[in-house]
């Protein structure tokens, strides 16, 4: 018996010992800047969001990651500066009591809270903090309604989750004091002797409190900023802290995984999950929903409607019959990339009543020159269009020429250049070495032998690129093997590319006198060849990768690695 029993204990131990040996996966969504936003946003192309989309979602995450966490880092309430949809305080009150019931129905965990959860005073929030639902968090907001932090166990893993106000909140929150965070670190400290091997922070201090915190508690292992960052604060990691930021608007639900082993964060892995119109509602959460608080929430294939009863559960939206608008576009026989229906959804979606006549390039000759277009395909609408109602709204994707309006080449896309140059044959790639499919792009265009471009801009001060210096450093090597080693050109741009992290270029040019290269791209020549390599970029204004010229006049583009077939296909045509 007591053998048994040694051996069940040896049994348990190895068990025990797998469980921490092996990495947890645990799923964590998220939201915050939502400002009560209940609808997809009124925006010229992806409307997306909407809380009624949102709860499907998460409906679905769920299914995969049953024990996931759902978090929102504040600024859930309408109202203030930032609500773009504010009408009123009576139905911006109502709006965010139905976004906190929708999130309820979610089964939001907690969130944090901002300066804007007192848009409507210390009574409405006090009111909403304490009802059931999401846990309001804040460690330095004294107030019996909310926690400073709670503790969930997820996959065998306990995590903590701190939020933290900024202070401007104590300018609205009516006498309920907001402090400094000085007792973070004591608080970080205790949760981790209670066995929590995660922590998670939902901040609203703003980004330099945010910073000066994670440099002083090193603890802290996922800090969400829970304000609208611009492009340059989208830092991935500060220190050994994961750094996230909400989408605005819920236009997107985020999505960490995160990966713990031995009671460490190894790796937290962002999503960005689109709330797109592919996304049926919630039929839980439509039935909280009212149809609009506003005409902006009345639009249904283009039309504006008026909403009718705002805000209460038998609102209702009016849609006119829609004016009839000729669109006229002009295209080419001979060109094999042109493809217009995109672009005459994205229209009809916007103007319901809009009919396309087609011309053929060589018929509108006249209209060509009068009108200055160089490329093609064309979109042409009479001025009837400043009639329509959300012509306001889109206005500024379109050019006034001659008394009509064109659709801006950029949101039309450009596939023919009128006039230019025929070269049978000839096949050009706009491309940059530091994408992440580059390498399997360049392995599948060597047997077509296009001219490589890199994605550089010159000017006065030298060149810059998308990734900055180091992509620029790249073009310029690249560009001087090509000169003085063009037998191995390609598979050093297909080395590099599986590398591209990689101080060691010299790894993926074997055989080569490196000094020169070096020499090369440092000096003189290596900006003059670059410059030569870019030229066509400018002409034909390509900014972005991965572009094609075919024939020297048509152009298209692909995303990720293309098709050999069907690129066999388009240069045949």
């Amino acid at each position: 018996m007591k053998e048994l029993k040694s051996v069940l204990f040896i049994l348990g131990f190895i068990v025990f010992s797998a469980c921490n040996i092996y990495a947890k996966e645990i799923t964590v969504l998220y939201t915050g800047n939502t400002h009560a936003m209940l609808y997809p946003c009124s925006c010229p192309i992806e409307q997306d969001g909407g809380i009624a989309r949102r709860g499907s979602m998460v409906k679905e995450l769920r299914k995969k990651s049953p024990g996931l966490l759902l978090l929102d880092c504040g600024s859930f309430t309408a109202g203030g500066l930032m609500d773009e949809y504010t009408q009123n305080t009576l139905l911006d009150m109502q709006r965010t009591e139905v976004n906190l019931k929708a999130m309820e129905l979610m089964r939001y965990d907690a969130v944090g809270i901002s300066s804007d959860e007192f848009n409507f005073g210390k009574d409405f929030f006090l009111k909403n903090a304490g009802k059931d639902g999401p846990a309001f968090l804040s460690a330095n907001l004294e107030s019996d309604k909310v926690t400073p932090y709670i503790i969930k166990q997820v996959s065998g893993t306990k995590i903590g989750i701190i939020g933290l106000t900024g202070l401007s909140a104590g300018q609205k929150s009516e006498g309920l004091k907001v402090n400094p965070p000085r007792e973070m670190g004591q608080l970080v400290g205790r949760l981790k002797n209670e066995g929590v091997e995660v922590v998670i922070v939902l901040s609203t201090l703003g980004k330099k409190e945010d910073l000066d915190l994670i440099s002083k508690i090193k603890d802290i292992d996922i800090l969400f900023m829970g304000y609208n960052p611009v492009k340059e604060d989208l830092e991935p990691k500060v220190g050994s802290t994961f750094i996230v930021h909400p989408f605005w608007q819920g236009r997107k639900l985020g999505k960490l995984t995160l990966d713990v082993k031995n009671g460490k964060l190894l790796t937290c892995k962002v999503e960005e999950i689109r709330l797109s119109d592919k996304i049926a509602d919630d039929p839980d959460i439509l039935a909280i929903l009212p149809r609009c608080y506003s005409d902006a929430n009345c639009k249904k294939d283009g039309l504006m409607g008026n909403c009718q009863n705002p805000g209460e559960l038998k609102a209702n939206c009016l849609f006119p019959k829609p004016n009839k608008l000729k669109l006229t576009v002009i295209s080419a026989k001979d060109c094999v990339v042109c493809n217009t229906e995109p672009i005459l959804a994205l229209l009809k979606k916007q103007f319901p009543g809009i009919s396309a006549e087609y011309i053929d390039l060589k018929r509108a000759q006249k209209l060509v020159k009068d009108l200055s277009i160089k490329t093609l395909p064309a979109y042409i609408i009479g001025k009837e269009v400043e009639n329509e109602s959300n012509f306001d709204s889109f206005k500024n994707n379109l050019e006034l020429i001659g008394g009509v309006y064109m659709l801006k080449p950029q949101i039309g896309g450009i596939s023919y250049f009128i006039g230019r140059q025929v070269k049978k044959g000839s096949l050009d790639l706009f491309f940059s070495i530091f994408d992440k499919d580059a390498a399997g792009v360049l392995s599948v265009l060597r047997e077509f032998n296009p001219a490589l471009h890199f994605l550089a801009v010159g000017n006065y001060k030298g060149f810059s690129a998308k990734n900055g210096t180091p992509e620029v450093e790249e073009c310029l090597r690249g560009v001087c093997v090509q000169k003085y080693y063009p037998q191995k050109f390609w598979d050093y741009l297909i080395c590099r590319a599986k590398n591209i992290n990689s101080s060691w270029w010299e790894d993926c040019l074997q055989g080569a006198d490196t000094l020169k290269i070096k020499a090369c791209a440092r000096g003189p020549e290596g900006a003059l060849l670059l410059n030569e390599n870019i030229a066509l970029n400018k002409e034909v204004e390509v900014s972005f990768s991965l572009s094609y010229l075919l024939d020297n006049y048509q152009m298209f583009s692909s995303r990720g690695t293309p098709d050999r077939k069907e690129l066999r296909e388009i240069i045949k045509k």
